[in-house]
Formats: structure tokens, sequence, C-alpha cells
């Protein structure tokens, strides 16, 4: 309460200040008046920097349903590139606006639909995984921010990578050397 109060008072002095300068400039004949300057107390906020993903509170909710929300790939070699079409309907009474869809790592990469979906329009969001350096059993998420309640959605791919025939005697060699110590 005390700070408010100090507040209160220094500003109501520049401006008594202000107000007495200008008056003062005008009786001697000095038309330039001076503009006030805000009390040294006062805190201009910025705001916060705007997430890219950031789903805008202020439009309006809708709802999706996915026909899958997991795909298994299966056994798969490691190198391989492979995809999935997750088909989905905008079940809402609202057009559905995506707003990214991002892998949980660099080797997940999907496309979704960058216009909205009307309601009742279905979409798709093709997930791309590339095994390149990924062994054994692998799962992966993608989430989707959009305007839909609940948000975000996540989709997830699974595969099992087998090893490229020279990485998998490597590995053999190595658990050899670890099972004889």
């Amino acid at each position: 309460m005390k700070k408010l109060f100090n507040v209160l008072m220094v500003g109501l002095v520049l401006s008594f200040t202000v107000a007495c300068n200008q008056s003062g400039a005008d009786e001697a004949g000095d038309n330039t008046a001076s503009t006030p300057t805000p009390p040294a107390t006062e805190v201009t906020k910025t705001p916060p920097a705007a997430d890219a993903n950031a789903v805008d509170p202020n439009v309006p909710k809708t709802t999706m349903e996915f026909a899958d929300m997991t795909h298994d790939f299966g056994t798969i070699d490691e190198g391989d590139k492979v995809e999935h079409i997750f088909k989905f309907k905008n079940s809402g009474d609202e057009p559905l606006i995506i707003n990214s869809a991002k892998g949980s790592c660099g080797c997940t990469v999907p496309e979704w639909p960058k216009e909205p979906v009307a309601p009742g329009g279905e979409g798709e969001i093709k997930v791309v995984f590339n095994s390149k350096g990924k062994k054994n059993k692998q799962t992966k998420t993608v989430t989707i921010n959009a305007n839909t309640d609940p948000n975000p959605t996540r989709l997830t791919i699974k595969a099992d990578v087998t090893p490229a025939e020279g990485e998998a005697a490597d590995a053999t060699k190595k658990d050899i050397k670890i099972n004889a110590k």
C-alpha cells in the first residue's frame, strides 16, 4: 500500500511540475509545450512472444476423430523409410484448424492439411519414419496442436528395426565381450 501511495505521489508531483512549466512557458510568450514524461516508476510490460504452435484460445473448439491413432510397421530393416496415413474426421461443429504437427524426433516427419477442415469434413496426416540409425523396437509420437478439445492430440507409430548386417555382427561381438567378462 505504501508503494502505491509513493507511486501516486511521484506521478502527482511530476504532473504538477510539467503543468507549471507549460504555463510558465506560455506566459513568457513561448508556445512550445513540453511533452509530459511518464514517472520513472512506471513499467511498460512487453507481451510474451507468441508460440508458433500455440492455438488461439479465442478460436471456437471442435473435435477430431481418427480411424486409428497407432500404427505398427512391424519388422523393417534399418535405413528403410516407411510411411503411414492417419485418416481423421472433423466431428465437431466448427472448422478444424491444425496449427502444427511435430514428430518426437527428427526421424518422424508429419505432413498435415494447412487449410481448415469443415465440420464433417475429412483429412489425412501422413507420417514418414526414417529408420536410419535406429535399431530394435522403436516407438515415436506425433503431437498435433489444433483448435480441438482436448488439445493436443498424439498419434503413435511403432516398428521393430532390424540392424544393418555389419552392425548386427558388431552387436554380437560386443555381446560376446560383455558376457566373457
